[in-house]
């Protein structure tokens, strides 16, 4: 199957949290015999930092972020083949190509529109009735998210939504594992996540604030756009951390910390995809609590649940380096066992099966 995917990009991590969900499912995908393009603009500096060369299992276009005749080009390339996906937050030209993509719909292909985010693209579709995309959602052949369960499901069938699917983030094992601890990220919790509007309140809340509450432990933060955030002596802050660092990132503290967004906490069934590189990496996780972390980790075996800051500084008031291992450990044989990008490349072909031929 030949599959075009329109996206904010695959070679770049930099302010683009979609990247390793993209990696894992393409590559998987690539695996099974599928023939993937990736197309992604020229847009926020990311390509000036890639972090990984163009890969062998796909091919990647990047076109222009600033011209619409680039977009064009790029549709135009597309249109052959047999799966054409436009995901949702590409940055540049996003509402053009969500409706360009589907006027090079065939009877002999599928269009479909794959939800990175799809909490917050509710929410933005159902308090505004005049945007653009709400019209669109029921001429898609397919909705796929990676995230949400039957609540977003069960939203986007409310908005004409033909069929609508998760395709829930999962671990890479070629590119998450173990490694030996480095002592540039030695914390007793480490957090690694960009700052954003959705985000911000929830980082002071489960992180910044547990910081300033236990000024004997060391606390590592990494990512973009915190430079000029308050924060306690105790916090070291890292900027940002290259996709390549991450797994020494998630090995070496003692625990790392998972803060969802506001909307997915809301939305629940959205595991973020650093649940699973720290999973893999065998750290030991706590995360801030959403429904539906049971399908994914075993909550007080595989993982750490915390409602609050509080909470998470009693985790971290009783953890021991035996403790913290036996949990990591537990949560890289889960995910190994049930939630590798090669499951969820199996769980699409399934549901392409009856609509194309794989």
């Amino acid at each position: 199957m030949k599959i075009a995917i329109f996206g904010s990009s695959l070679v770049s991590a930099y302010w683009n949290d979609a990247a390793t969900y993209y990696r894992g499912i393409i590559r998987a995908l690539s695996d099974r015999g599928h023939q993937i393009t990736f197309y992604e603009p020229d847009a926020y500096d990311r390509q000036k930092h890639r972090d990984i060369p163009d890969p062998d299992w796909a091919k990647v276009i990047v076109y222009p972020g600033t011209s619409e005749n680039g977009v064009y080009l790029a549709l135009d390339d597309a249109r052959r083949a047999d799966l054409i996906v436009k995901a949702s937050g590409v940055g540049v030209f996003d509402e053009l190509l969500e409706a360009e993509v589907l006027k090079i719909k065939r009877p002999q292909n599928l269009v479909a529109f794959w939800d990175v985010d799809a909490p917050a693209t509710l929410e933005r579709v159902q308090h505004n009735p005049a945007d653009p995309f709400r019209s669109l959602i029921r001429r898609y052949d397919l909705i796929l998210t990676y995230g949400g369960g039957k609540p977003v499901v069960n939203a986007y069938k409310a908005l004409g939504a033909r069929e609508c699917v998760p395709i829930y983030n999962a671990l890479d094992p070629a590119t998450h594992y173990p490694v030996a601890p480095d002592l540039r990220f030695a914390a007793d919790l480490g957090f690694l996540g960009n700052r954003l509007p959705d985000t911000e309140a929830r980082v002071e809340e489960f992180f910044l604030r547990t910081a300033s509450q236990l000024p004997q432990s060391k606390f590592l933060m990494g990512g973009d756009g915190w430079d000029n955030k308050p924060m306690s002596s105790n916090v070291k802050y890292l900027g940002h951390v290259y996709t390549g660092d991450h797994n020494a990132f998630n090995c070496t503290p003692l625990a790392v910390l998972n803060i969802s967004p506001a909307s997915m906490a809301r939305y629940g069934f959205s595991p973020a995809a650093r649940v699973f590189e720290a999973a893999g990496a065998g750290a030991c996780i706590i995360t801030d609590a959403w429904e539906g972390i049971e399908l994914f980790l075993e909550p007080g075996r595989e993982i750490l649940v915390a409602e609050n800051g509080k909470e998470v500084g009693e985790h971290l008031r009783q953890l021991t380096p035996e403790k913290a291992r036996a949990i990591g450990d537990a949560a890289l044989k889960r995910v190994l066992a049930s939630h590798t990008y090669a499951h969820r490349a199996v769980q699409l072909e399934a549901l392409l099966a009856g609509k194309l031929k794989c």
